[in-house]
């Protein structure tokens, strides 16, 4: 073997080893990607029971019912479509009827979601954008006192108080 088809070997060589270790880093991050979906995208599309995804839209008024063991039950809204939540642990205390929240778990063969993790509001004035398109396409968007300021992601510069 010559020089050159010594280093040319080594050269395949070495793209296949970062091809294989690019292929291993893009598997492990697509396992563990979690979608977000509006309770009407999460009807229409078929999903595994086994991945898990965020829904996100308005906690449906009159839905919340707590039972025992620190389980509570309510439906996520997007105006259009809804969806049974089931959840086991202390929820965040700006969770409340009317309210966005967005929660995190795993579609149940019977169509309820079992939630893992809920994540309520954090002020009067976010919302992820997501669900204000969500919001928007079905009707139920309020412009006013949470319009433009509510789809403001959370890294916005911040105008100083004097």
């Amino acid at each position: 073997m010559t020089r050159k088809q010594q280093r040319l070997g080594l050269l395949a060589l070495g793209m296949t080893a970062l091809g294989g270790a690019t292929a291993l880093v893009l598997t492990a991050f697509s396992s563990n990607l979690v979608f977000f979906y509006s309770p009407s995208d999460l009807k229409a599309q078929a999903i595994s029971a086994d991945r898990r995804v965020r829904i996100g839209g308005l906690v449906e008024d009159g839905s919340v019912k707590r039972g025992a063991d620190s389980r509570v039950a309510f439906r996520i809204t997007d105006g259009k479509t809804d969806v049974a939540v089931v959840y086991h642990g202390i929820l965040p205390d700006l969770f409340r009827e009317g309210q966005g929240v967005v929660a995190e778990g795993k579609l149940e063969p019977g169509g309820a979601f079992d939630a893992s993790t809920i994540l309520a509001k954090h002020d009067e004035r976010y919302m992820p954008r997501e669900v204000v398109d969500a919001l928007k396409k079905s009707g139920h968007w309020q412009e006013g006192g949470a319009s433009e300021a509510a789809a403001a992601p959370l890294n916005a510069a911040a105008t100083p108080v004097r």
